[in-house]
């Protein structure tokens, strides 16, 4: 039984608390347990995960968060930063499933986030459980 650290980019309460609920019944169905933390926002979340990783009590995580487009430059380097810094730590052989959506409005966000329809939290939750499991694999 594996535990994974859900890391919570926390702005939008609602949505989040979808991608959890995603992210917590795809743990449980694969029969692994979770504890989440929260951060300020997206750009925080790989920080987060860098230092839970350093810990040795995680075997895998999860980055939720919903970055939504607004007027200004921010969103692209939001997104952009963010996923560049959990990529950079899967390089170094972190099992992450990366579910920060990045969306152009909250209707886009929604339809993404719910469990009912496209549960992009459960699903960044399996991905970090298929990565566990090849790492283990491959050794």
């Amino acid at each position: 039984m594996a535990h994974i650290l859900i890391v919570e980019a926390r702005f939008y309460d609602h949505l989040n608390d979808m991608l959890i609920a995603g992210a917590r019944a795809a743990i449980e169905a694969a029969g692994h347990s979770a504890e989440v933390v929260t951060v300020p926002g997206a750009l925080e979340v790989p920080g987060a995960i860098s230092m839970a990783a350093e810990s040795e009590r995680y075997d895998a995580f999860v980055a939720l968060g919903v970055v939504i487009r607004g007027e200004t430059y921010h969103f692209e380097i939001v997104s952009n930063e963010s996923a560049r810094g959990i990529m950079a730590l899967t390089m170094d052989g972190i099992p992450i499933g990366n579910g920060i959506l990045t969306t152009e409005n909250e209707e886009q966000a929604i339809r993404r986030a719910d469990p009912a329809q496209l549960d992009k939290g459960g699903g960044a939750a399996q991905a970090a459980i298929a990565m566990l499991e090849l790492r283990q694999r491959l050794g």
